[in-house]
């Protein structure tokens, strides 16, 4: 036919060899064909092929469809590896990189960032959690007893909590900076202890002191003095904490055992089933974006603020999670299964 693609392409050649511009060819083949025949960019397009010595009139070899690949061979790769990239997989399977992101989504196939965890957990540490957490599902049925539970830990408290944040400028327009903290920035260690009633009492340790058995069997003392003080021993008091070594230590038990508290296990390798960890030290570690302290004195009055600042359910609710993720725990071996936030400032 007169207005085929291929005699059109002859036409192209037949003006290029004239020694005619695109543009001349364009309005020509129009004028003897008919007008909208032929676009100025399509004989651009054919002239800069004629131009680098390629006379062909054919279509250039498009990819088009995916090429059929070996589906099995797809999904064992995937399987063996799941951390695979698309170019990764394509390289192995000899065809191109869209292919294999074509075949992915038949697959149903999505990318996922995998979250933190504590620890790289081996056999015999994922038994010990499961035992640790079925041994206290079974201390008592109806877990009544969490709510005479106390818990504490420790936690650095910065004095500048810089977050870098996004910011909306014109082109052109550079961000403001955010200063890094440093390698050794200004900050104190906060030691805190709650249940469900609250904070039961708190303090921030000496600057350049280490806290050792001793030390916190003196922080035990005004825990106790303190909860004597306001009242708040309701029955039997069930006391835990994390194995940190000063936690552990023989005169720090020896006090718990003068207090009368009960002392439960932790199970090892469990930042995950420490409440100060997943709740309390999680929303002050949230709260404390973008705050700056000049002195002790103002972090003191911040620190106070907080913990007043959270109701009855807030503390109640991270007291009672524990039975729901030591549950989780048995139900998964042992391994992590809730999203646990790592704090480098614990």
């Amino acid at each position: 036919m007169q207005n085929s693609k291929e005699h059109i392409r002859h036409c192209l050649l037949y003006e290029f060899q004239l020694g005619h511009s695109a543009a001349e060819a364009t309005r020509n083949i129009c004028e003897a064909i008919g007008e909208g025949t032929l676009s100025n960019v399509t004989a651009c397009h054919w002239f800069k092929r004629f131009r680098n010595k390629d006379y062909s009139l054919q279509d250039e070899h498009r990819s088009g469809r995916p090429v059929e690949i070996n589906m099995d061979e797809l999904k064992q790769l995937i399987e063996s590896d799941p951390t695979l990239t698309t170019s990764n997989v394509a390289s192995k399977l000899g065809c191109t990189q869209p292919t294999i992101s074509y075949h992915f989504k038949q697959l149903r196939l999505v990318s996922k960032l995998g979250d933190w965890v504590p620890h790289d957990l081996n056999q015999v540490q994922l038994k010990k959690r499961v035992d640790y957490c079925q041994y206290l599902l079974s201390y008592h049925r109806n877990f009544s007893w969490l709510d005479n539970l106390i818990t504490g830990d420790e936690k650095w408290v910065v004095y500048t909590n810089a977050t870098r944040r996004r910011q909306w400028l014109k082109p052109g327009q550079a961000a403001k900076t955010t200063p890094k903290a440093g390698l050794h920035p200004k900050k104190r260690m906060l030691s805190v202890w709650w249940g469900v009633q609250g904070v039961l009492y708190w303090e921030l340790v000496p600057e350049n002191t280490t806290i050792t058995g001793t030390m916190y069997r003196a922080q035990l003392n005004k825990l106790a003095a303190e909860i004597k003080s306001k009242g708040l021993q309701r029955g039997k008091i069930y006391f835990q904490h994390d194995n940190a070594k000063p936690h552990v230590a023989k005169v720090v038990n020896a006090k718990l055992q003068e207090l009368g508290w009960e002392l439960l296990p932790h199970p090892p390798y469990s930042p995950d089933l420490a409440p100060s960890d997943y709740h309390l030290f999680r929303s002050l570690s949230n709260d404390l974006r973008d705050r700056k302290f000049i002195e002790e004195k103002d972090l003191k009055m911040y620190l106070k603020d907080f913990f007043d600042s959270k109701s009855h359910e807030f503390y109640s609710s991270g007291i009672h999670k524990l039975a729901m993720r030591w549950q989780e725990v048995v139900n998964s071996n042992g391994t992590y299964t809730v999203k646990y936030e790592i704090f480098y400032f614990k």
